[in-house]
């Protein structure tokens, strides 16, 4: 995917948190992150986004501590949020292809690192932010989603913090049925090791649509399907968080 796509799903993504914590208003609980309300997930977004935009707007070229969160609610919130978040979008869409600074997972360029990984940070909390209007979330794009569910596994749980480990080697199949992504990944007792392929035998499977499937491996929903043993579906849930 190209930087340009990422930098629209960001800013559309953004604009629709905003709309969603206005509507809801700052008390609101957020069902899809249990102990939040809707400004500690204001607070914790419009962070990030300030922390991201950093990295590239002053070239940090090792990792830099956040500003931590606002003392603000209500109006004064959202238009917090909304000013960093136009910061972010503009700050990527203004640096130069080459610019040098910090990132974290692989990627062909730290520019391109910032715009898939706000991008996907914002649409998850997006959806974080409409669960507290209840209903149907706004769809994700399948395309997204896959490359969703590939930063996650190959990405976030190639790294050595993930705790998402077995005693025993085993083997746990992701599979997106509507648009022919297959992941398989081996869990061991050390980081996960997954490969886009479908190789050898699975001794659990995750399937459904790719964006059940993205949301529900950031544990925002249930698995739409799992066959085989469950007992590494409820892995994923108990140990797959991302700090």
């Amino acid at each position: 995917m190209e930087i340009e796509y990422f930098l629209e799903t960001l800013g559309r993504e953004g604009r629709l948190l905003a709309a969603a914590a206005e509507v809801a208003g700052t008390d609101a609980k957020v069902t899809t992150c249990p102990g939040w309300q809707v400004r500690d997930l204001v607070r914790h977004t419009g962070m990030v986004h300030r922390w991201a935009a950093a990295f590239v707007a002053e070239e940090h070229t090792s990792y830099h501590p956040d500003g931590g969160l606002p003392d603000l609610d209500g109006h004064e919130l959202l238009a917090w949020f909304r000013e960093g978040h136009r910061r972010l979008v503009d700050t990527l869409a203004g640096a130069s292809p080459d610019v040098r600074c910090w990132s974290f997972l692989p990627a062909p360029s730290p520019l391109a690192f910032w715009a898939r990984r706000q991008a996907h940070e914002t649409t998850v909390h997006r959806v974080d932010a409409e669960s507290a209007l209840g209903g149907e979330p706004t769809a994700v794009a399948t395309d997204f989603a896959v490359d969703g569910i590939e930063e996650l596994l190959r990405g976030f749980h190639a790294r050595s913090r993930s705790r998402v480990r077995t005693q025993e080697p085993r083997v746990l199949r992701v599979r997106a049925t509507d648009a022919e992504a297959v992941w398989t990944v081996r869990l061991s007792a050390q980081p996960p090791v997954s490969g886009r392929d479908e190789q050898g035998d699975a001794d659990c499977e995750l399937a459904g649509p790719a964006a059940r499937i993205y949301l529900a491996l950031w544990n925002r929903t249930p698995f739409p399907g799992v066959t085989g043993d469950a007992s590494l579906a409820e892995l994923w849930r108990e140990k797959s968080g991302i700090t």
